[in-house]
């Protein structure tokens, strides 16, 4: 099987090229600028936005995974180019193609449309591959963590300093990196296997986590007794209107992510777990985040 891959470059792509390695799958991936050779993958270089690049892509493919996405723009156009045209232009390439199997990664973001742009053109982006006709699954993966991460990143960095502030009362659900690549890779071969629909994965904890206590358990994952404040909900905008007139396009906490963050619910629903036989986590969170930290250490970036 060769796979054609959107977003190969990024934090969950890499983590998906690793797994397609080891298991010696074929990956062709897509890339915007020259990469260095890696094991099994053949890089198009191109992006969402180029048509001929696209189809070099998916040409001889028997399966698109798209994880590519726009998470933080500095305005509403980023989002729809990134994540509603752009995964337009991967259907119409696959189905020109001939390539029947489709695996998008979303976003439980689009659960709840109305909080933020990003959740708006995340679900978006599910309608045009329900509209398809293709052989879809959609994944909708809760906070993801591990090597390389750059945004959980921050609350490690934090906990170094023993105070991670977190949002009002809330709850979310975790999924390490590893186990996400698992799922995706598991998920390829479709052909009727599976029927349309849209999983939920998790690291199998019921009731997903508090944020004061997940940001207890990345304190101890650095060997820190820290304390979490929770930050007023006027406070977190206020900080993320700060963040974007300190930092413009490189701001971390925008407006638009603050909306989503201030939502007090993001556990997956048990509606849409993934089917044990197909597949179930692996990495307990605790034991995830240690690694990750120790990660981050040998980096040099703790």
């Amino acid at each position: 099987m060769v796979v054609a891959v959107t977003g190969g470059t990024g934090f969950v792509g890499q983590a998906v090229l690793d797994e397609a390695a080891a298991r010696g799958l074929a990956v062709r991936a897509l890339t915007r600028r020259a990469r260095p050779p890696a094991p099994g993958v053949e890089w198009v270089r191109g992006d969402l936005a180029d048509v001929a690049a696209l189809d070099e892509l998916v040409h001889g493919a028997q399966a698109v995974l798209h994880i590519a996405g726009v998470v933080s723009s500095a305005d509403e156009a980023g989002f729809v180019e990134g994540n509603v045209r752009g995964t337009q232009r991967v259907v119409a390439a696959a189905r020109g193609a001939g390539v029947t199997r489709f695996v998008h990664v979303s976003s439980l973001a689009a659960r709840e449309p109305g909080l933020s742009i990003y959740g708006r053109t995340k679900r978006e982006g599910e309608r045009i591959v329900e509209a398809s006709g293709l052989d879809w699954t959609i994944v909708r993966p809760p906070a993801v963590y591990g090597p390389r991460d750059t945004e959980m990143f921050q609350l490690f960095r934090a906990a170094r300093w023993g105070v991670v502030p977190m949002p009002p009362a809330g709850r979310s659900s975790m999924l390490h990196v590893a186990d996400l690549a698992r799922l995706l890779l598991a998920l390829l071969p479709g052909g009727g296997t599976l029927p349309a629909q849209t999983f939920e994965p998790d690291d199998g904890r019921d009731g997903g986590w508090p944020h004061r206590e997940l940001a207890h358990a990345i304190g101890r994952a650095v060997g820190r007794k820290i304390v979490s404040p929770r930050v007023p909900a006027p406070l977190f905008s206020a900080a993320a209107r700060l963040d974007r007139l300190l930092r413009g396009e490189g701001a971390k906490l925008t407006p638009d992510r603050a909306r989503y963050m201030l939502h007090p619910d993001w556990v997956c629903s048990a509606d849409r777990r993934v089917p044990p036989a197909l597949w179930q986590p692996r990495i307990p969170t605790p034991d995830g985040l240690r690694t990750t930290a120790e990660w981050y250490r040998a980096k040099g970036w703790l």
